[in-house]
């Protein structure tokens, strides 16, 4: 999961050593230095200590796991300390992150939602890493990321962040309860339509159908809807939204009709980390979750379970999810450097991997699926591609100027919708509204 300000919420890590401003850019910035300074101070001795804030946003010891890549940097960069800082929810990250850009004291390094991208660049906080990048080879070292990952990164022709602990939100359903249900336990439902006629199989006193998460993404999963039907919510340029379309109207009442109408799944604003451990205690026989709850999934099922895309209308879709590595402006350029070398090994092949199967997080790159750890790792346990397989179908998760003023206009709605306060047209028409006051100053 997910900034989101709302999402996700979903989560972790970043920094190294290498290159950061000679000169200003020509737009103000800080452009990283290249040619000889940027080599000497690579290979310096100066000792740098880098200050990386990370959220979890799912199950599992990820604290562990990260200070022990952290030292791992270390010793392979024995001039650059990093001192990882866990800093809560997505949310708290954002929050803290903030903060410490207001007052000149940001973070070296950080991940965030990838969906702050605008806010951070409306505040100034952060650099284009496009300098780095070219040092990697370019657009060679970038096409090694997926697209539908890299579209939360870039606005403008430049890239402001870097992919880490990524996902896609699919569908987990408990064979068990299929099996019993006199379903196909090695099928998930592919439509709406079958979505809700399994559901309405497998709810049983005591036992929910399916359940979708609302709060802190309520906007995430509307995107799943709006996808599905068709188009995503926003632009590209993060100026515009489309809340009030028709699509959209009925995806919402198609999700709406499941807890009012169907009674498959509970009426009103299901929290966030209920829902996996509604699942893991077979209160429900299939959610809509991150794939990032993957591994804490597969360490904690008494049950044999399946995971799937996300049903269809028109087409699959889901939104991506998750958080970037972001590096930050008003830090010395030796720091700008590090954190570059710390970002690039943080997101190499064989860690990549490695990451997404000690979390469930899809690996960001497309050669870490071809690792002999990745390998061996699916062919025992092939639920861990569907979330990749299903990035085909996949679009940018919701992220626009005044990021947190948008996502909350459509979040409050859709819980209207939900907690039954409002109708489908109506929410999306407020919603709307209030959405395009908060974008009015950047379409001018």
């Amino acid at each position: 999961m997910r900034s989101f300000s709302a999402k996700l919420i979903c989560t972790a890590l970043c920094l190294t050593t290498m290159a950061a401003c000679a000169k200003p850019a020509a737009n103000g910035s800080t452009a990283p230095q290249t040619g000889a300074a940027a080599e000497s101070s690579a290979k310096g001795g100066d000792k740098v200590e880098l200050t990386f804030y990370y959220p979890i946003a799912v199950g599992g010891p990820l604290t562990e796991t990260i200070e022990g890549m952290a030292k791992e940097f270390t010793k392979l960069h024995p001039n650059i300390t990093v001192k990882p800082v866990y800093t809560g929810s997505y949310a708290d990250t954002t929050v803290k992150t903030q903060a410490g850009v207001q007052s000149k004291t940001p973070p070296d390094v950080a991940v965030l939602l990838s969906t702050e991208l605008f806010s951070l660049m409306d505040m100034n906080a952060i650099i284009p890493l496009d300098e780095f990048i070219a040092k990697e080879g370019g657009d060679s070292y970038l096409s090694d990321f997926y697209p539908a990952f890299m579209a939360n990164s870039q606005t403008g022709g430049k890239t402001y962040s870097i992919p880490f602990q990524r996902s896609t939100i699919v569908l987990y359903y408990n064979k068990q309860m299929f099996k019993a249900a006199g379903l196909d336990p090695e099928k998930a439902p592919q439509t709406w339509a079958e979505l809700r006629d399994h559901a309405k199989k497998l709810t049983k006193d005591g036992t929910w159908g399916l359940e979708i998460p609302v709060s802190g993404f309520a906007y995430w999963m509307l995107q799943t809807f709006a996808l599905q039907n068709g188009k995503n919510l926003m632009t590209q340029d993060g100026k515009k939204v489309m809340f009030d379309t028709p699509e959209n109207v009925e995806g919402l009442q198609y999700w709406s009709d499941l807890a009012m109408k169907d009674k498959v799944m509970p009426q009103g604003v299901t929290e966030w980390g209920t829902v996996p451990s509604d699942f893991l205690e077979g209160k429900t026989a299939m959610m809509y979750h991150t794939t990032g709850n993957l591994s804490n999934v597969k360490k904690n099922a008494k049950f044999d379970f399946g995971v799937g895309f996300l049903p269809k209308n028109k087409s699959f879709g889901s939104p991506t999810g998750g958080g970037n590595f972001y590096i930050f402006k008003d830090i010395e350029k030796k720091k700008q450097e590090a954190a570059w070398q710390f970002v690039k090994f943080m997101t190499e092949a064989e860690r990549a991997a490695q990451w997404s199967i000690d979390t469930g997080y899809v690996a960001v790159k497309k050669s870490a699926y071809e690792t002999e750890r990745m390998k061996k790792y699916a062919a025992d346990f092939p639920q861990a591609l569907v979330a990749r397989d299903q990035l085909q179908y996949a679009a940018a998760e919701l992220s626009t100027h005044n990021n947190g003023k948008v996502t909350k206009a459509i979040s409050d709605q859709v819980q209207a919708v939900l907690t039954g306060g409002a109708s489908p047209a109506e929410a999306l028409k407020k919603a709307q509204e209030e959405a395009d006051k908060a974008l009015a100053a950047f379409n001018k």
